[in-house]
């Protein structure tokens, strides 16, 4: 078994609207294994967006404790938190949160910068390089408005790879894609897990779940099931589609 990489022990978050208590994650203890695609499945407000911010520490936790390779983080300031988030992990989210008036280009420089893990010369070497390998180069120049939306999150992607990150969170990243576009995006993926990448990914699609080699299914705040895959072979798609569609009928998704 791969060595882990992130691990939650207990991990609470309730959210209180008046004297109207809403517990959303109750108690979940997970692990997430180095070099891993896993992905966390389940319905509709069972909290898997919410698991994946606690785990990365954008979310405050209730009650728990999370550890990144070994050392608690959950305990963190907010400051060195950010440090952490800065240079340990990268996100992509259902919206690219780019930068409007920056290029594609500058975004993800701007992000490389503030990671502080390299020199500025290997900041803009990597960034053309992870552009063109995102197959945005030449777009590099454009502002987000001018691109597509599959452009633009294949450029959200190169933003959130440029620090390096030990661990990429993914959070509906294909969500507000086009058919064609989610194939190109979770190809990317795929692609980067496969050259090491740990990922960790939300998602409500089953094409998008059966790209994972590990599928989570989180329902009523707690961890209720897993689908053990074996590494992604496009040879095997429509089968590991219909492995997994089965397994979720069984879950009654």
């Amino acid at each position: 078994m791969a060595d882990t990489i992130l691990h939650g022990e207990k991990i609470t978050r309730v959210f209180f609207q008046g004297k109207t208590e809403t517990k959303v994650l109750d108690g979940i203890d997970i692990e997430i294994y180095e070099n891993d695609f896993t992905v966390i499945m389940g319905p509709s407000g069972a909290g898997k967006s919410t698991l994946l911010y606690s785990l990365s520490g954008m979310d405050p936790l209730t009650a728990g404790h999370v550890f990144y390779k070994d050392k608690e983080i959950s305990g963190l300031s907010e400051n060195r938190m950010a440090k952490l988030r800065a240079e340990e992990f990268g996100f992509v989210f259902q919206q690219t949160h780019l930068v409007s008036s920056l290029t594609l280009l500058e975004n993800v420089l701007v992000a490389g910068y503030v990671s502080k893990k390299d020199s500025a010369e290997n900041v803009r070497e990597r960034a053309a390089n992870l552009l063109r390998q995102m197959d945005v180069e030449a777009a590099k120049d454009r502002l987000p408005s001018q691109v597509s939306g599959g452009e633009a999150q294949r450029a959200a992607i190169a933003r959130a790879m440029i620090g390096k990150p030990g661990l990429l969170f993914a959070d509906e990243p294909t969500g507000a894609l086009n058919q064609a576009n989610t194939r190109e995006v979770l190809g990317l993926l795929t692609d980067l897990n496969r050259e090491g990448q740990s990922i960790l990914m939300v998602t409500h699609d089953l094409r998008a779940a059966a790209r994972g080699n590990r599928v989570l299914y989180l329902e009523d705040g707690k961890v209720c099931d897993e689908l053990a895959l074996e590494p992604y072979n496009e040879m095997e798609e429509k089968q590991r589609e219909r492995d997994v569609s089965q397994w979720l009928s069984k879950l009654r998704w």
